[in-house]
C-alpha cells in the first residue's frame, strides 16, 4: 500500500523544492520536534507548540488515555488545531503500543501478546496479523504512528529494560518476525518505527536511568545486533528508525557519547553503510542517558548534527521550548546548516505525504474497529500459541485437584519492572482466573523480603494446602524474590507449580523447580490463558525464544 522508498523529487515544506528564505526555514523547525503533554485534553503547552511553533508530532502516553471516545476526541482536536494553524500535513500522533508489557491504551483496545510471547509462537503470519489488527485500532483512534516494533536482540538475561519487549535472542528470528510486524503495520496504514538502533539488547543498564555502554566492534554488531535492522531495510524498507541512548566506544571512540548524537553511527552506519534515507528519530532526550550527560539543548543540536530528523522530548514544556530555541540558535550561529535542516524537513514531509492527508482523518464510526469480533478471536488464538511449558517433570500438568483439595497461590507484590511500563500488574485477575477452574483456592500477596513472623505464618498456610502455585515476576533480577523462592522450595511439603508471568529467565533463580510454565507477560489475557493451560482447558504451544543456560536451549517447549 505504501512505498518504503524515498523520492528526491518530492518538494519541501513550502511546496517549491526549497525553503524560500532563512526565516521560512527557521519557522519550520518545530516540524523536527515530537512532544508529549499531561492530561486527557490538549494542554495550553501543546496547543502553543502546535499553533505557534509548527510542532511536527505528538506522543501519547497512558496519562493521556481515559477512554476510546476521549482518545478519538483528543486526536481530532489536536489535528483540527494543526490544520487551523496552517500545517500542510496532519501531525504525527505516535504511541508506544508494542503490546504485551508496553501498551499505553489498556483495555480500551484489544490486548495482544508482546514480542517475546510472539517469539514463542515463531509465526510470522501471526505477528503480521497482530500488527495489522493493532494498527487498525490505532487508526480508528486517530493515532497514525506506532513506535514499534522493537528489533533489539535480548541476548543478555540481565537486561532490565528490553527483556520481553524483544522477539528473542536469535538475530534471524528477530529479523524474520520484525519484518512481519512492519508488513502488518503497513497494511493497516500505520507508520512504524524500528527501535532501538543500533541495538539495546546486550546491556544490563536501563538508559532511562543512566548511559549504558556496549563494547562490541562493528564486526560483532553486523553478526548480531544489526541483522534485524539490515534485514527489514533490505526486504521492506522502514518508515522510521529510533536510536538508542547507548555508548558504543568501539564505533565512536568515546565511552560517554550516546549513539543518538554520534555522527559515526547515525550518518556513517545507518545512512551510509545501511543506506537508510528515511526518518531517523531520537528516543526521548529527557532520559537520563542524555539529559544528565549532555542536557536537552546540546543533545538536540548534536542529534540533528549527527543526522537525526526528529527529536523526541516527551514530558516537560520548558525542555521542549529549550530544544526549539537551541535549534534556532544553532541555525543562526551556523552550527546547523540550512542544508542539513532542509534534509530533515524533506524526510519528514515525504513520510507525512505517504501516509497522512487532511482528507483521510478517521471518522467516529471507525471506533467500531476496537475489540472487533475478529480481533478478539485473534487475541484468543495468539495467546494460546505463546504459553510455554518448560518443565513438567512430575507430570503435575494439567492439574487434577479434587474439589476439596486446597490450592494456595503465592504472588509477590511488585511495581513496574522498568520506567517504560505504565500498567498495574493484574494479580486479582490471576486469582479470579484460577478460581474459575478450582474454587477452593486461597491467595497471598507477599511483600518481600518476608519477616520471620511472616515466614512462620506462611509455613502454616502451606501445610494446609495440597498444591502451591508459585508466581514469579522477574525473580532472576530480584535477589529478595530469588531468596524467597529457594526458601519456599526447601520448606514446602506439597508440590509446587511455578508460573513465570513475565521474564522467562526466572527458572535460573531456582533451577530445582520441577514444573515451570511461562507467559512472558503479566497481562490479563496471558494469565487467563495460562490458567486454562494449568487445568487442561488449553494446551501449551509455545517454544522458548531464548535459552536458559545451562538448563534449557532456545526452541524447547513441552505439550501436556
Amino acid at each position: 500500500m505504501f512505498s518504503s522508498q524515498h523520492s528526491s523529487s518530492e518538494t519541501l515544506l513550502n511546496g517549491e523544492g526549497a525553503t524560500s528564505s532563512a526565516a521560512d526555514l527557521r519557522d519550520q523547525l518545530g516540524q523536527l520536534l515530537m512532544a508529549g503533554f499531561e492530561g486527557t485534553e490538549p494542554s495550553p503547552a501543546i496547543l502553543d507548540l502546535i499553533e505557534n511553533h509548527q510542532l511536527g508530532g505528538v506522543i501519547l502516553f497512558s496519562r493521556n488515555i481515559a477512554s476510546a471516545e476521549q482518545v478519538y476526541h483528543l486526536t481530532s482536536t489536536l489535528q483540527a488545531k494543526a490544520r487551523a494553524a496552517g500545517h500542510r500535513y496532519p501531525l504525527l500522533i505516535a504511541i508506544d503500543q508494542e503490546n504485551g508489557m508496553v501498551q499505553r491504551l489498556g483495555e480500551h483496545v484489544t490486548l495482544f501478546p508482546g514480542n517475546m510471547a510472539l517469539g514463542a509462537s515463531d509465526s510470522p503470519e501471526l505477528v503480521t496479523a497482530v500488527a495489522r489488527a493493532t494498527g487498525r485500532e490505532l487508526q480508528a483512534l486517530g493515532i497514525n504512528m506506532n513506535l514499534a516494533p522493537v528489533l533489539d536482540i535480548n541476548n543478555n538475561p540481565a537486561n532490565p529494560v528490553i527483556g520481553v519487549r524483544s522477539f528473542g535472542e536469535d538475530p534471524e528470528q528477530v529479523a524474520r518476525l520484525g519484518l512481519a510486524a512492519v508488513r502488518g503495520y503497513r497494511e493497516a496504514g500505520i507508520i512504524s518505527c524500528l527501535k532501538h538502533f543500533p541495538g539495546h539488547g546486550d546491556t544490563a543498564t536501563d538508559s532511562h536511568l543512566a548511559l549504558p555502554l556496549i563494547p562490541h566492534d562493528l564486526a560483532r554488531l553486523e553478526r548480531l545486533e544489526l541483522v534485524p535492522f539490515a534485514h527489514v531495510l533490505e526486504k521492506a524498507g522502514a518508515d522510521s528508525i529510533m536510536t538508542a541512548h547507548i555508548a558504543f566506544p568501539a564505533l565512536t571512540g568515546d565511552p560517554q557519547l550516546p549513539a543518538t548524537v554520534a555522527p559515526s553511527i547515525i550518518t556513517g552506519l545507518l545512512r551510509q553503510r545501511l543506506g537508510f534515507d528515511g526518518v531517523a528519530m531520537s528516543d526521548c532526550l529527557e532520559m537520563e542517558a542524555t539529559a544528565s550527560t549532555l542536557g536537552i539543548e546540546q543533545a538536540t543540536v548534536r542529534a540533528l548534527e549527527a543526522g537525526l530528523d526528529l527529536i523526541l522530548i516527551s514530558h516537560r514544556y520548558d525542555r521542549q521550548l529549550a530544544g526549539l530555541a537551541a535549534m534556532r540558535a544553532a541555525l543562526d550561529e551556523g552550527r546547523l546548516s540550512p542544508v542539513r535542516l532542509q534534509q530533515a524537513l524533506r524526510r519528514l514531509q515525504q513520510l507525512k505525504a505517504r501516509y497522512l492527508s487532511w482528507e483521510r482523518l478517521p471518522q467516529p464510526e471507525a471506533l467500531r474497529q476496537l475489540k472487533a469480533p475478529e480481533h478478539l478471536e485473534l487475541q484468543r488464538r495468539s495467546y494460546e500459541r505463546t504459553i510455554t511449558l518448560v518443565r513438567n517433570h512430575q507430570g503435575l500438568l494439567p492439574l487434577r485437584l479434587a474439589p476439596e483439595q486446597r490450592l494456595l497461590i503465592l504472588i509477590p507484590q511488585k511495581e513496574g519492572a522498568s520506567r517504560v511500563e505504565d500498567q498495574r500488574y493484574p494479580a486479582e485477575a490471576l486469582i479470579a482466573a484460577i478460581r474459575r477452574y478450582h474454587p477452593h483456592t486461597e491467595a497471598r500477596l507477599l511483600r518481600l523480603p518476608l519477616a520471620e513472623s511472616e515466614r512462620a505464618a506462611l509455613r502454616v498456610d502451606i501445610a494446609q494446602s495440597q498444591l502451591v502455585l508459585l508466581v514469579t515476576v522477574n525473580a532472576y533480577l530480584d535477589s529478595a524474590q530469588s531468596e524467597y523462592i529457594n526458601w519456599l522450595h526447601r520448606e514446602a511439603p506439597c508440590p509446587i507449580v511455578a508460573l513465570a508471568v513475565y521474564n522467562p529467565y526466572d527458572l535460573l533463580a531456582c533451577p530445582q523447580l520441577t514444573t515451570y510454565l511461562v507467559t512472558y507477560e503479566y497481562t490479563r489475557p496471558a494469565i487467563e490463558t495460562a490458567s486454562a493451560v494449568l487445568f487442561g482447558a488449553a494446551h501449551p504451544q509455545g517454544r522458548l525464544p531464548v535459552s536458559l543456560p545451562p538448563l534449557h536451549a532456545r526452541g524447547e517447549g513441552l505439550s501436556c
